[in-house]
């Protein structure tokens, strides 16, 4: 069972960063943290606009994320990251994938750090992504050597999330023509999906719960798959 941890401070008002708000899980995460009484702020950084208005939401949009650490005062303050920036590997080659995947996340990460050590930073990263770093499948290795890196670093804390099978909820949609098809196939028959592979599925809903919760409590592993996050989110922990 998934233990979440008792950390000082937990049940605070929770200032957030948030990386990905236009992608899908992005999206998910946004709207949980719009709803949540201990989310206090919410500031968005991307390379479009989110498009949604709330007095909790505040939004810097940065066309070049190679600018990242230039933002200086606008990252003090938070305690919270939720990275959900990311790419499908689909037709990449390793470097280029490792740029958006890996060296985009660090920057941003190493940035975060100086400013903000006592931050919680949250990485969705996958299923079957590999820690070992050595094996053949290239999206597994590379994510697996950024979530290797991201532990290392000295946030006071670092969770990487491996979501299986994520279906949109609430209106969340995919900005990939192709993926968003899968879902809208997928979608009707979803609850008979979540019965039969119960641990292994997670609406974006339910992804974005438990990464609050984790936040807010801290959790007994580092790197969390897709029952353990079902579990958080479905408060089945200790």
């Amino acid at each position: 069972m998934t233990v979440l941890v008792d950390f000082s401070g937990a049940g605070r008002a929770m200032r957030v960063i948030l990386l990905g708000a236009t992608e899908m899980v992005g999206q998910g995460v946004l709207r949980e943290c719009v709803l949540d009484k201990d989310v206090e702020r919410v500031l968005v950084v991307g390379r479009r606009a989110a498009g949604k208005q709330h007095e909790k939401l505040h939004e810097i949009v940065l066309r070049d994320f190679s600018e990242f650490g230039g933002l200086g005062d606008a990252m003090r303050g938070y305690d919270t990251c939720f990275f959900c920036l990311g790419i499908s590997s689909v037709g990449m080659k390793e470097e280029d994938y490792r740029k958006v995947t890996y060296d985009l996340t660090m920057r941003v990460a190493e940035a975060l750090v100086k400013v903000n050590p006592q931050m919680i930073f949250m990485y969705v990263s996958g299923a079957g992504t590999d820690s070992s770093e050595k094996g053949r499948t290239m999206w597994a290795r590379v994510k697996g050597q950024t979530e290797n890196a991201l532990l290392r670093l000295p946030f006071r804390g670092a969770y990487m999330f491996r979501p299986g099978y994520i279906q949109p909820a609430h209106g969340v949609k995919s900005r990939t023509r192709w993926v968003g098809t899968i879902y809208a196939v997928f979608g009707p028959i979803y609850p008979l999906l979540k019965r039969v592979f119960a641990k292994q599925m997670m609406t974006t809903e339910c992804l974005g719960k438990a990464m609050i919760r984790v936040a807010k409590a801290g959790a007994e592993k580092r790197i969390l798959e897709a029952a353990d996050i079902n579990q958080i989110c479905e408060g089945n922990t200790k």
